[in-house]
Parts: C-alpha cells; structure tokens; sequence
C-alpha cells in the first residue's frame, strides 16, 4: 500500500468504516510509515480536542418564554371530533409505516450495494488486481466478456475525451459476478461496474460519496452502473455522462 492509498482510507480508518482486511493493510502501513502514521495521530488529536471543547450552545430562558408567549393558545378538544381523528390517525399511521420500512429497507440495501462497490474498488487498486484483459481496444474488451456474463457490458472508447481505456475484469458485488470496465483520468482509476437488472426502468443519475470515493450511479436498458474513483464529483459527473451518451447511441 502506497501513502495515497494509505492517505485516502485514514478518515475511514478513524471511522471504523473499513473491513478487517483493509484495517490489517492500513495498519500495516502506518506501522512502517512515519509520515502516515504522523498524520494519523493528527487526526486523532484533531478529534480528541473537538470531543473535549464545550461547542454546544444552550438558548437563554427568555428565548423560550417568548417562543410559547407567540404560540395560539390551545382550545379544549370535541370528543367526537379527537375519537374520528384518532381512527383516522390510526389508520394513516399503519399507511405511513408500512411505506417507511419498504423505503428504510430499500435504502439500507442500496447503502450496502454501495459500499460493497467500493469494497470492490479498493481490491481492483491492490497490484495485479486491476484488469483481467488489459487493453484500450473496446473491440478487444468487450468480446472479452462474451460467455462469462450472461449480458456483455457496453464498453465506450472515452480516450478523445480525457478517459482512457485500460482493459476489464470480472469483479464480485452485491452476491454475484459483474463485469467491470476501467478507465483512467491524469493519475486516477475510474472502475465502471455493470450489472444486469430485472427492472428495465431507467433511473436518473446521482452521486454519492463513500468512504472518500465519489460514485455515479444510474440505470437504463435493463442495466445498472457504478462509476467509482477518488476523481473530484464534477469530473466523474462528466464521465458518467458520456458514457450515458455513447450507450444510449450505440
């Protein structure tokens, strides 16, 4: 593991937002490296000295009196009225809460696929990990997965366009195998992960960051596609839209 590398994970590391096995590499190298391990125990201190400053601040009494003060005095309720509202109440609140357990699970399922991608992006950056068929050739890359995925991923030549092709490989997310092609900008790794979807439904693109790695995420013609990198929002913004471009094209 390299100090980039290394630098990149420390706030996680912090977080205790790493797997075991990224723990034991990190650890490993801030054992061996005095310059990380230095900026490590910043970050600690960093830390340690908000938890310990009285940040909070508390509204004064008056604050309060004239908050109630401005408030409508409250009227004595009908009896009628708190009984049929309360039937109603009840019957919105059952609504209400079987929507929000679909939408808490659906977004707890997606944060996990998320992070599961970046799991996988930080495997892809270890030496030898990167590429299964190393090339800028789409015409080379894309054959490449005939017959190992049931659905060949599209594979774009972004290269006129700041994003250079270096080859593909298979990856493992999510509890299955999907494809995953990977394209360079300046010194930075973007892996464009596929995967087949049973809802043929486009979704619209958005960008989140995990762990210190911004991910584009969208879907349309029946797949779905992770951009990941350590590349700055915009510039993975920008890729993840020439390549919406070139698929919707070709």
């Amino acid at each position: 593991m390299t100090c980039d590398e290394a630098e990149i994970l420390l706030h996680a590391l912090l977080d205790n937002e790493l797997d075991a096995g990224h723990v034991r590499e990190v650890e490993a190298h801030i054992a061996t490296c005095q310059r990380c391990a230095a900026q490590l125990k910043a970050y600690r201190d960093m830390r340690s000295a908000m938890a310990a400053s009285d940040l909070h601040f508390t509204a004064p009494p008056q604050l309060r009196h004239r908050v109630e003060a401005a408030l409508p005095k409250a009227r004595a309720p009908n009896r009628r009225a708190v009984l049929k509202g309360f039937a109603m109440g009840s019957v919105l609140s059952a609504v209400a809460a079987t929507g929000l357990v679909v939408i808490v699970l659906r977004h707890e399922d997606e944060q996990r696929i998320l992070s599961d991608v970046v799991s996988a992006h930080l495997r892809a950056l270890q030496a030898g990990h990167l590429t299964d068929v190393l090339s800028t050739d789409q015409h080379t890359v894309k054959p490449w997965f005939n017959g190992r995925l049931d659905v060949a991923p599209p594979v774009v030549d972004l290269t006129a366009q700041g994003f250079t092709l270096i080859g593909g490989r298979l990856d493992y997310v999510n509890g299955r195998t999907i494809g995953a092609i990977v394209y360079r900008r300046r010194t930075h790794v973007i892996n464009l992960f596929v995967a087949q979807t049973t809802n043929a439904e486009s979704r619209v693109a958005r960008i989140e960051t995990v762990q210190g790695f911004n991910i584009r995420h969208w879907s349309e013609r029946g797949l779905t596609y992770w951009a990941v990198s350590d590349l700055n929002a915009d510039e993975l913004a920008d890729f993840g839209s020439k390549v919406e471009r070139a698929t919707g094209a070709s």
